[in-house]
Formats: C-alpha cells, structure tokens, sequence
C-alpha cells in the first residue's frame, strides 16, 4: 500500500466523495435553524451546525461499516468499502470515529446546556442505527429518528426551547427519510436477501411503489402542517409543490425497480430538500 492510499482509504471510509448522506442530514437541521431564527441563524450556530452535521455523518459511515464490515463483501454495492478489503483496519476506524465524535461534541460545548443534553440521543440513534437491520425491517425508522434530530437540537440551540410545531417538521423529515432511504434500499434489496439484511424495500417487496407514495404523501402533509403552524407563506407552499412534482418523478425512476433508476431517485432527493429549505429562506427574505 501506498502512502498516498491510506488517506483516500480514511476519505472513502468516511465517505468524502459522496455528499449525498451529508446533504440529506443538512438540509433538515438548515430547515429548523431558520424558522427558529426567523429568518437567517447566528452564523457561529450555522457553522457549529454545518460542521457538526459533516463529522456525525462520518463517523455514522464508520459506524456502519464496523457493524456491516462481514456482511458488505456479499452486497455488490458495498464489497469493495475499506474495511472489506482491509485498506483500513477495525483499530483503525476505531480511532477516526472516536476523533470525529470528539470534534462533533468539541462544537456542541459552544451552544448550550439544553443542545448538549439532545445531542447524547444523537449519538445513541447514530450507534444504534447499522444494528437495527439485524432484527427488523425498519431500521428506516430508526434512521429517519437520526437524521430528524438536528431538527429539536436546532431549536433548543437557537430558542432554548422547543415549540410543539417542530414535531411536524420531525415527522415530516422522519417519513421523508424512510421514503429515500427505501429507493436506497431497493438498491441491494436481491443482495439483501441473500445475506439476511432486513430493510423496508425488502418488508414492503412489490407494494414498495405504492407504499412510498403514501409516505410521500404523508410527508407533503406534514410539511404543510408545520407551514400552518409557523406562518409560512406562499414561497413555502410554491416549494411544497415542487416538492409533490419531485415526488412523482421519483415514482417514475422507480417504476421498474432497476437498480440504477433507484439509486438516482435516491440522489435526487438531494433537490426535495433544497427546494424545501429555499421555500423557508424565501419567505423570510419577502418578509423582511
């Protein structure tokens, strides 16, 4: 081994060259710093916030890949991680997630004691997560829980308090979660059943088109809910629309379960996100 491939072993690990993961857990927590905020957030709470959102994914990454490492060899997808083909070592991603988690809660000692508190659930749904598709079928769910939790420790960073109309933006995110990550699924979901990894794409198996439809549709619900209840405007519900548009798009990528075709619905939901966050900043901008 090179010198130079240790480190694209470490970047590749924690997955440096593929954002979609950060995005998706950055666009929720943006969502609930501006409409704490009102508008835009005190910049050191959107940097803590951005960065500690890029260091939870990765060392989420290693977390899984410790927990997967005998299983991602069988997964198409997944055989040629690090930890499969032994360019990092278990000591290794030990060491790094260990770092990461250190640097993540460095940055949450700069908010305050309420944030601090929400972020030991952080961590505890970020650890209990990879194991979850050893023992059920939704570990979706428990993944949606994590990605959803910048949304409470936003608030509390940016109120000190948490208003009951948040849980509608959780809810909604929580859905919106298993909704991609079931595309995602849908992915290795042959591989999966070879080795015994449960998931939603395997529990849900040819109703899975019309089951993301509900979901989806329970999460456009969700979303206008939490519009009613925090006073956004039109520019909120322009973006709840193409939202629904995206949607339907994301039925037709999927409409034959082809494994690519999936795995694009899953990276286009990158743009669901956005068009929500953009809805919020808009309509504060015009209120201003």
């Amino acid at each position: 081994m090179t010198t130079l491939a240790k480190p694209q072993a470490l970047l590749q690990l924690i997955r440096f060259d593929k954002p979609i993961g950060s995005l998706l857990l950055l666009w929720p927590t943006y969502w609930a710093l501006w409409i704490a905020a009102g508008g835009l957030p005190e910049i050191d709470l959107l940097v803590i916030f951005t960065l500690g959102t890029f260091l939870m994914r990765s060392a989420g990454c290693i977390v899984n890949d410790l927990a997967d490492r005998n299983f991602d060899g069988a997964v198409k997808r997944t055989c040629e991680r690090p930890l499969v083909t032994g360019a990092v070592s278990v000591a290794e991603a030990r060491l790094l997630m260990l770092g990461l988690c250190l640097a993540a809660f460095g940055l949450v000692l700069l908010t305050n004691p309420f944030t601090i508190a929400l972020s030991f659930a952080a961590v505890a749904l970020t650890a209990t997560y990879p194991f979850m598709k050893r023992y059920t079928h939704w570990p979706q769910v428990v993944l949606g829980a994590a990605f959803s939790w910048g949304i409470p420790m936003a608030f509390a960073a940016q109120q000190n308090a948490l208003p009951s109309g948040l849980w509608w933006l959780f809810a909604a995110n929580l859905l919106w979660t298993v909704v991609f990550d079931t595309e995602y699924a849908m992915v290795d979901r042959d591989d999966d059943l070879k080795v015994g990894i449960k998931s939603t794409a395997v529990l849900f198996g040819t109703a899975d088109r019309l089951i993301i439809g509900l979901l989806q549709l329970l999460c456009l619900a969700c979303w206008v809910m939490a519009g009613l209840t925090f006073g956004l405007g039109i520019w909120y519900g322009a973006a709840l629309a193409v939202v629904a548009g995206l949607f339907l798009y994301h039925q037709w990528l999927i409409r034959e379960r082809e494994r690519m075709a999936c795995f694009r619905a899953f990276l286009h939901n990158n743009w669901v996100g956005f068009a929500v966050f953009l809805g919020i900043v808009l309509h504060y901008a015009s209120a201003a």
